[in-house]
């Protein structure tokens, strides 16, 4: 059973007037603050391919895009398990400079290839699975978020070695793989 399943099998609901289902008080943030890593991600990674895609590098850029796509499918099932027809709207402020799935832009080269791509996603996925596991230990936070956030950081765990599966399956770089003999420059 997937995590947000098993959570929403294991909450309170009440039915709305439209007829979906939603959870209310900090089971529902804690799902909008889920969506919202999720959609973090997704968007992060998608700015990454068009970086790569700029730096005529189609190799990453195609990677990049595939890992934008799982994050964006994880999102979509977190908005269709809790019943929302729209994305949650309040704004969510994270602890750190970047939220726990994401890599900052100047984490990028533009010679970087698909292994780097995914040491960038394996961190991403163990942050992510840090920070649910964080909540699930959390002995303050309500007993419905603790389980959700259990099964989450589950899936979390999952996508790590999910990962390292991947990274067996692509060449390791060469030691002066970010070697460029005519580097971009800029004209005056």
């Amino acid at each position: 059973m997937s995590p947000t399943k098993a959570a929403r099998a294991t909450t309170p609901k009440k039915p709305r007037a439209n007829g979906t289902r939603a959870a209310a008080g900090p089971y529902a943030q804690f799902m909008a603050r889920a969506y919202a890593m999720e959609t973090d991600a997704a968007e992060r990674y998608a700015d990454f391919a068009d970086q790569m895609d700029v730096h005529n590098n189609p190799e990453v850029a195609e990677l990049f895009r595939k890992l934008s796509s799982i994050e964006a499918l994880h999102a979509k099932r977190i908005l269709e398990e809790m019943g929302w027809k729209q994305p949650p709207r309040a704004p969510l402020a994270w602890d750190e400079a970047e939220p726990p799935e994401t890599t900052a832009h100047t984490e990028l080269h533009y010679l970087m290839q698909p292994y780097h791509a995914l040491q960038l996603a394996l961190r991403n996925e163990q942050r992510a699975e840090q920070f649910f596991a964080r909540i699930a230990r959390a002995r303050k936070a309500p007993p419905e978020v603790r389980r959700a956030a259990t099964e989450l950081a589950e899936e979390e765990r999952e996508h790590v070695r999910l990962i390292r599966e991947w990274m067996k399956r692509v060449p390791k770089p060469e030691k002066d793989w970010d070697r460029d003999p005519d580097p971009p420059g800029l004209s005056d």
